[in-house]
Protein backbone atom coordinates (compact mmCIF):
# COMPACT_ATOMS: atom_id res chain seq x y z
CA UNK A 1 0.00 0.00 0.00
CA UNK A 2 2.36 2.74 -1.24
CA UNK A 3 1.24 6.21 -1.87
CA UNK A 4 2.80 9.28 -2.14
CA UNK A 5 1.87 12.78 -2.23
CA UNK A 6 3.40 15.42 -3.68
CA UNK A 7 5.97 17.55 -1.64
CA UNK A 8 5.26 14.72 1.34
CA UNK A 9 7.88 11.91 2.62
CA UNK A 10 7.47 8.74 1.17
CA UNK A 11 5.59 5.96 3.37
CA UNK A 12 3.76 3.26 3.29
CA UNK A 13 0.43 2.88 5.34
CA UNK A 14 -0.24 -0.86 6.07
CA UNK A 15 -3.37 -3.22 7.62
CA UNK A 16 -1.42 -3.70 11.12
CA UNK A 17 -0.02 -7.78 10.74
CA UNK A 18 0.92 -9.78 14.42
CA UNK A 19 4.34 -8.01 14.23
CA UNK A 20 3.01 -4.88 14.69
CA UNK A 21 1.96 -5.09 17.99
CA UNK A 22 5.42 -5.95 19.45
CA UNK A 23 6.73 -3.39 16.89
CA UNK A 24 4.07 -0.75 18.05
CA UNK A 25 4.77 -1.73 22.05
CA UNK A 26 8.20 -0.83 21.38
CA UNK A 27 7.75 2.43 19.64
CA UNK A 28 5.21 3.78 22.36
CA UNK A 29 7.10 2.72 25.91
CA UNK A 30 8.41 6.37 25.82
CA UNK A 31 7.78 8.91 28.22
CA UNK A 32 7.50 11.56 25.44
CA UNK A 33 5.23 9.55 23.15
CA UNK A 34 2.70 8.57 25.70
CA UNK A 35 2.79 11.65 27.44
CA UNK A 36 -0.53 12.45 26.33
CA UNK A 37 -1.70 8.58 26.93
CA UNK A 38 -1.41 8.27 30.36
CA UNK A 39 2.26 8.72 30.40
CA UNK A 40 3.25 4.86 30.07
CA UNK A 41 2.70 2.18 27.45
CA UNK A 42 0.31 -0.42 27.53
CA UNK A 43 1.14 -4.54 27.98
CA UNK A 44 1.77 -6.11 24.67
CA UNK A 45 -1.83 -8.08 25.30
CA UNK A 46 -3.53 -4.75 24.83
CA UNK A 47 -1.15 -4.45 21.32
CA UNK A 48 -2.13 -7.66 20.14
CA UNK A 49 -5.37 -7.17 21.11
CA UNK A 50 -5.52 -3.62 19.17
CA UNK A 51 -3.66 -4.72 16.29
CA UNK A 52 -6.15 -7.79 15.68
CA UNK A 53 -9.26 -4.74 16.12
CA UNK A 54 -7.72 -2.76 13.27
CA UNK A 55 -7.86 -5.86 11.17
CA UNK A 56 -11.35 -6.62 12.04
CA UNK A 57 -11.94 -2.90 11.26
CA UNK A 58 -10.09 -2.51 8.24
CA UNK A 59 -12.11 -5.89 6.77
CA UNK A 60 -15.38 -4.50 7.62
CA UNK A 61 -15.51 -0.78 7.24
CA UNK A 62 -12.48 -0.50 4.61
CA UNK A 63 -10.32 1.50 7.37
CA UNK A 64 -8.85 0.99 10.22
CA UNK A 65 -5.56 2.57 12.30
CA UNK A 66 -3.39 1.54 9.96
CA UNK A 67 1.00 1.05 10.39
CA UNK A 68 2.94 3.45 9.48
CA UNK A 69 6.03 1.98 7.53
CA UNK A 70 8.66 5.53 7.11
CA UNK A 71 10.73 6.26 4.44
CA UNK A 72 13.45 3.21 5.60
CA UNK A 73 10.84 0.89 5.89
CA UNK A 74 10.82 0.47 9.78
CA UNK A 75 7.67 0.95 11.50
CA UNK A 76 6.84 4.55 12.78
CA UNK A 77 3.55 3.85 14.68
CA UNK A 78 0.29 3.99 13.36
CA UNK A 79 -2.42 6.53 11.64
CA UNK A 80 -6.15 5.69 10.25
CA UNK A 81 -9.56 5.99 11.40
CA UNK A 82 -11.95 4.21 13.50
CA UNK A 83 -15.42 4.38 15.07
CA UNK A 84 -15.36 6.96 18.33
CA UNK A 85 -15.09 3.35 20.73
CA UNK A 86 -16.98 5.35 23.88
CA UNK A 87 -20.81 5.63 24.71
CA UNK A 88 -20.18 7.70 27.78
CA UNK A 89 -18.45 10.88 26.80
CA UNK A 90 -17.34 12.96 23.71
CA UNK A 91 -18.20 12.70 19.96
CA UNK A 92 -20.25 9.71 19.86
CA UNK A 93 -21.02 8.02 16.75
CA UNK A 94 -18.55 9.49 14.88
CA UNK A 95 -15.50 8.62 13.04
CA UNK A 96 -12.28 9.10 14.42
CA UNK A 97 -8.80 9.84 12.85
CA UNK A 98 -6.13 9.46 15.08
CA UNK A 99 -1.94 9.41 14.33
CA UNK A 100 0.91 8.28 16.87
CA UNK A 101 4.27 7.96 15.90
CA UNK A 102 7.94 6.91 17.62
CA UNK A 103 9.94 9.58 18.95
CA UNK A 104 12.08 8.79 16.04
CA UNK A 105 9.69 9.63 13.30
CA UNK A 106 8.98 13.12 14.80
CA UNK A 107 9.76 16.40 12.76
CA UNK A 108 9.65 14.26 9.68
CA UNK A 109 5.83 15.33 8.39
CA UNK A 110 4.80 11.67 8.79
CA UNK A 111 2.24 12.39 10.96
CA UNK A 112 0.38 14.82 8.33
CA UNK A 113 1.56 13.05 5.42
CA UNK A 114 -0.38 9.52 6.72
CA UNK A 115 -3.17 11.78 8.03
CA UNK A 116 -3.58 13.03 4.32
CA UNK A 117 -3.66 9.63 2.82
CA UNK A 118 -6.00 8.90 5.67
CA UNK A 119 -8.62 11.11 4.51
CA UNK A 120 -8.25 10.02 0.81
CA UNK A 121 -9.24 6.48 1.68
CA UNK A 122 -11.98 7.61 4.19
CA UNK A 123 -13.39 9.94 1.15
CA UNK A 124 -12.94 6.97 -1.18
CA UNK A 125 -14.79 4.38 1.38
CA UNK A 126 -18.08 7.40 1.84
CA UNK A 127 -17.01 8.76 5.41
CA UNK A 128 -18.84 11.71 5.42
CA UNK A 129 -17.03 13.61 8.25
CA UNK A 130 -14.02 12.92 10.85
CA UNK A 131 -12.92 14.40 14.25
CA UNK A 132 -9.76 14.57 16.08
CA UNK A 133 -9.91 14.17 19.75
CA UNK A 134 -6.58 15.55 21.41
CA UNK A 135 -5.18 16.81 24.55
CA UNK A 136 -5.10 20.05 24.97
CA UNK A 137 -2.11 20.09 25.45
CA UNK A 138 -0.68 18.25 23.16
CA UNK A 139 0.45 20.79 19.95
CA UNK A 140 2.26 19.14 17.91
CA UNK A 141 -1.02 17.01 17.29
CA UNK A 142 -3.22 20.22 17.14
CA UNK A 143 -0.59 21.66 14.35
CA UNK A 144 -1.58 18.04 12.08
CA UNK A 145 -5.64 19.21 12.89
CA UNK A 146 -5.24 22.24 11.74
CA UNK A 147 -2.89 21.76 8.76
CA UNK A 148 -5.42 19.09 7.55
CA UNK A 149 -8.00 21.91 7.52
CA UNK A 150 -9.88 20.81 10.97
CA UNK A 151 -11.63 23.70 12.96
CA UNK A 152 -11.89 22.88 16.80
CA UNK A 153 -15.44 22.42 18.01
CA UNK A 154 -15.91 21.73 21.07
CA UNK A 155 -13.87 20.79 23.95
CA UNK A 156 -14.65 17.87 26.65
CA UNK A 157 -12.73 16.51 30.05
CA UNK A 158 -11.96 13.01 30.03
CA UNK A 159 -13.48 10.47 32.79
CA UNK A 160 -10.19 8.36 32.63
CA UNK A 161 -7.36 11.08 33.40
CA UNK A 162 -9.47 14.48 34.11
CA UNK A 163 -7.78 16.22 31.24
CA UNK A 164 -9.29 18.58 28.82
CA UNK A 165 -9.40 16.88 25.25
CA UNK A 166 -10.28 19.31 22.24
CA UNK A 167 -12.43 17.82 19.64
CA UNK A 168 -11.27 18.97 15.66
CA UNK A 169 -14.38 18.21 12.60
CA UNK A 170 -13.79 17.80 8.90
CA UNK A 171 -16.56 17.17 6.52
CA UNK A 172 -15.12 15.16 3.94
CA UNK A 173 -17.54 15.60 1.31
CA UNK A 174 -18.64 18.87 -0.39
Amino acid sequence: MSTVLPGAPSLQLRVPIDEDALSWHRAFDDPEVMEFFGGASEELSMYEEWTARQRRLDAELGYCLWTVLGEDGEVAGFTGAQPWPRTDYGPVGETEIGWRLARSAWGRGYATAAARLTLERLRAAGVERVVATIDAGNERSIAVARRLGMERAESFTTPRTGREVVCFRLALTP
